[in-house]
């Protein structure tokens, strides 16, 4: 399974939501997950229910059979400091310009700049090593941009790699994008069974595999159970409604009758929704991606509910 998997959706799909559950999916059994913010929402914190991330990588969950979570909000500026320190060993210089205002300057102002250190913090912790030379982590999970921005925003580097022609920063550049499109890497497309996010999730793999950027899963997220399907209302509405009367009069429901028609009209409205999911699937199902559904959290998603979610993956594959 690649180690790095990039989680992006339509904003209101719950793409923070799915990551989250995801790196807990990945950790179960003893492995080590890394948690990757870099829109600088705290969104990871506030599903975790901690407070606000720094720059560093701090444990915030333990996955079933004791594997860790950890995580982390990257900061472009900081990251920019690191990538300074790394190939040009600048040091206290380094923080000379940041006193400066140079790198708010080069992380806001300079086109890509800011994409590029994000994307490359990232792959680091990927690769990373112990002095034991075993991985850092076995995974990384990236909380990425939506998916309009997701193809751009991976694709920066070939861009960066364009401009520079030689150099350290070419070379990092290159070496990002090697690993960005390599089986090491699995972009995940977060979506409800809605036809905007959908058509949305469509034209975003169409993006991701034009710019040859491995495209993994579509996540469809908030499934709410079937109750009843078209045929069950139409049996209900065609002369049955006495007998709907009486079962709630028998089950201690009164004035039954003067609830037959708003029930059968929520009735109609749930078949409704059915058929309009049924047409979505049949249209993701035409994307030719494989699919993944997590169910709809009633209560909200909360620390239980993301565990739920975690279980819920690994029975449908996840870290399998």
């Amino acid at each position: 399974m690649s180690r790095l998997q990039v989680v992006s959706g339509k904003g209101g799909t719950g793409k923070t939501t799915v990551a989250a559950a995801l790196a807990l999916a990945l950790a179960t059994e003893g492995k080590r997950t890394l948690l990757v913010e870099v829109e600088g929402r705290q969104g990871i914190a506030q599903l975790f229910e901690t407070e606000a991330l720094p720059y560093e990588e701090r444990k915030i969950a333990v996955a079933p059979g004791g594997g860790e979570v950890f995580a982390l909000a990257i900061d472009a500026e900081r990251a920019l400091l690191d990538y300074l320190q790394m190939f040009y060993k600048l040091g206290s210089a380094g923080r000379a310009l940041k006193k400066l205002g140079a790198i708010d300057f080069a992380t806001t102002i300079a086109p890509g700049v800011r994409d590029v250190l994000l994307t490359g913090k990232a792959c680091e912790a990927v690769r990373r090593k112990e002095k034991h030379g075993g991985f850092s982590y076995d995974y990384v999970v990236m909380d990425a941009p939506p998916t309009g921005r997701i193809t751009r925003f991976l694709n920066v580097n070939d861009e960066v790699a364009g401009l520079a022609r030689i150099g350290p920063i070419h070379n990092q550049a290159q070496a990002i994008m090697r690993f960005l499109k390599s089986p090491d890497t699995a972009v995940h497309l977060v979506t409800l069974l809605e036809e905007m996010p959908v058509q949305e999730t469509a034209d975003g793999i169409a993006e991701l595999r034009a710019a040859e950027l491995p495209v993994g899963q579509v996540v469809v997220n908030m499934v709410r159970p079937h109750v009843l399907d078209e045929a069950a209302v139409r049996a209900a509405a065609g002369g049955h409604r006495e007998a709907i009367a009486g079962a709630l009069a028998s089950a201690g429901v009164k004035g039954g009758t003067k609830l037959v028609e708003p029930l059968l009209a929520e009735a109609a409205e749930h078949a409704q929704r059915v058929e309009l999911e049924r047409a979505q699937r049949e249209a993701l199902h035409g994307i030719g991606v494989p699919t993944i559904e997590l169910p709809f959290l009633g209560d909200g998603a909360d620390i239980a509910g993301l565990y739920r979610l975690a279980k819920e993956l690994r029975r449908q594959g996840v870290g399998a």
